[in-house]
């Protein structure tokens, strides 16, 4: 990795992933998960448990008695969920099955392996505390006490044309593609919610109680500022800023449960985010400061039941692959755990039934982004999750947005009020995921202001994979480890809405060496369809195709093209 940050000193500081020292995010717990016998029909109520075919439930009965445990319906009552109105897809898990287990948290291996051997149930696991999938690196450059807060939009890298980032500024001057109309949805632990630059279309926590801890609260308001910061003259500028934003905690409920209820919140089109990870199998599940080995939460039964639950109500579902540094194609990953259900399989592996959600790596921005070089723009950082599985890619460093420095005031603006912290160094697949969310969310916006039906999940991994920038490559990190293209809108939308991109010929052009005024880009003329339509930042070679078409005398120039805008450019003669 060509990471020239200097690693601070101490215990904690330096981040974690395979390049880091590691830090703890305070509050993450485990949770015990019960899966019954699908015959069992078990129906948990407050004098215990019963079967609804008839089957004795007992020794269940007796050993949640002794135990002072509580069986809790993991996704609500087993009557109200075979009465909604869930989705028909036979390929959706039977949520009814799924139990969480009140109590006994200090036992847990053993109460997991005595609950799952007893009649009715089929199996019992425990999943590991789930935290963000963020990294920390040390900026040194804290700012205390800024009485103004200055506009830090430029720093955003990330909002600007591809390849460097993913064409924010274009879709705002688009019908819908400031994300009008969609909400999203983030699943995690904790935000500030009272910070200055989210103010316009944050909706509040939807469901669960946030964690108190100041770091994950520090995430959470990095996630929502990237994605739905208010577009002002001060601070960052979200991706879409016109989408609604929530937050779903899964303090108290646990994280499968704070999914279903979050897509339950949601209509078709509209996008929940899960920015968190779990150990993997890959050192047996342990916790490290290093995150390591961590994959992201789909691998689990029950979070991947609640995924597919979303996805087939057309539901989005963005999906931090994690930071374990991992390839998700490892045959580690094709042994089914010995505590999981017999139906599980494989959610990483293409050829099984996905979750449908969109799985985000984190790539490299380009170098001198904020002075540093994290290696070749667009390459997979060390620390990011790989494999066929992945769809996307979005900065995994250096990104500019609202909260504070992991656990400590803003590193970009910090002092006394955390209403005004910003940082720039949010970091990880924790980072990434967002910036994957604002492209999907401006493109939904887009396709609603055009009376067109929303992209369903499906459609919107096959758009993520056909158009952006490619992935490149690093020493020692091809392409071939995959994580996806980086998203650009407005060749999403060539694909999407075709209608809305006309085409032509070009008859003249005008190569624009000096724009006027000098605010605007660099820029290349052609008059097509009876208009000037212009090419922005043209490329050396572009400039010359297009000069050596014209000399020729019988120019051959087809452009595509979105208002005055051009899309795209085939040059043929």
């Amino acid at each position: 990795m060509s990471d020239q940050v200097q690693p601070a000193q101490g215990p904690g500081t330096s981040g974690p992933g395979p390049d880091g020292a590691g830090f703890t995010y305070r509050g993450a717990e485990r949770e015990l998960i019960v899966v019954a016998r699908p015959e069992a029909r078990l129906r948990a109520q407050a004098e215990g448990v019963r079967s609804a075919t008839g089957a004795d439930v007992s020794a269940l009965n007796m050993f949640l008695s002794d135990e002072q445990l509580v069986l809790e319906p993991l996704f609500g009552s087993e009557e109200r969920l075979q009465q909604s109105a869930a989705p028909s897809d036979g390929n959706v898990p039977d949520l009814a099955m799924f139990y969480r287990v009140r109590g006994g948290e200090s036992r847990a291996e053993e109460l997991r392996s005595r609950i799952a051997a007893l009649p009715g149930v089929e199996t019992a696991y425990i999943k590991p505390g789930a935290v963000p999938a963020s990294l920390a690196e040390e900026s040194g450059r804290l700012k205390e006490g800024a009485p103004v807060t200055p506009d830090f939009s430029s720093r955003q890298g990330y909002l600007r044309p591809a390849p460097e980032g993913i064409d924010a500024h274009w879709a705002w001057q688009r019908p819908g593609g400031s994300g009008q109309g969609v909400t999203v949805i983030d699943v995690e632990g904790a935000w500030q919610l009272g910070h200055e630059d989210l103010a316009a279309k944050l909706a509040g926590v939807v469901v669960g109680t946030p964690l108190t801890d100041l770091a994950w609260r520090n995430h959470g308001t990095a996630v929502i500022g990237v994605i739905g910061g208010d577009r002002n003259e001060f601070g960052v500028n979200g991706i879409v800023p016109e989408a609604v934003t929530a937050a779903a905690s899964f303090q108290g409920i646990g994280t499968a449960a704070a999914i279903h209820a979050a897509a339950d919140r949601l209509g078709p089109g509209d996008v929940v985010l899960i920015e968190l990870h779990r150990p993997g199998p890959r050192f047996e599940y342990a916790e490290r400061d290093d995150q390591r080995g961590y994959v992201a939460i789909e691998w689990w039964p029950d979070d991947y039941a609640a995924i597919r639950y979303a996805t087939a109500k057309g539901v989005l579902v963005v999906e931090a692959a994690g930071n374990g540094g991992e390839s998700l194609d490892d045959a580690v990953y094709e042994r089914r755990p010995d505590d999981f259900p017999e139906w599980w399989r494989n959610p990483f592996n293409p050829s099984n039934q996905s979750s449908g959600a969109v799985l985000v790596g984190a790539g490299a921005p380009p170098p001198g982004t904020h002075g540093r070089d994290h290696g070749p723009d667009r390459s997979r950082l060390a620390f990011s999750n790989y494999g066929a599985r992945l769809d996307a890619q979005g900065w995994g460093r250096e990104v500019t947005t609202t909260g504070g420095f992991w656990d400590k005031p803003g590193d970009l603006q910090g002092g006394p009020e955390e209403i005004a912290w910003y940082t720039d160094t949010f970091s990880g697949t924790s980072s990434a995921s967002p910036v994957v969310v604002g492209a999907l969310a401006a493109l939904q916006g887009m396709l609603k202001a055009a009376a067109q039906q929303p992209m369903s999940p499906e459609r919107a991994r096959s758009v993520l994979r056909a158009t952006g920038s490619p992935q490149q490559d690093a020493p020692g990190r091809p392409a071939s480890q995959r994580i996806g293209n980086r998203p650009d809108i407005k060749a999403a939308v060539t694909r999407l809405l075709p209608q809305a991109v006309g085409s032509g010929q070009a008859e003249r052009y005008w190569d624009e060496l000096l724009p006027y005024p000098r605010e605007l880009p660099p820029r290349l003329r052609l008059f097509v369809a009876g208009a000037w339509r212009n090419l922005n930042h043209p490329s050396p070679e572009v400039r010359q195709a297009v000069h050596s078409a014209f000399a020729g005398g019988r120019p051959d120039v087809r452009v595509w093209f979105s208002d005055d805008e051009i899309v795209g450019l085939v040059v043929t003669g």
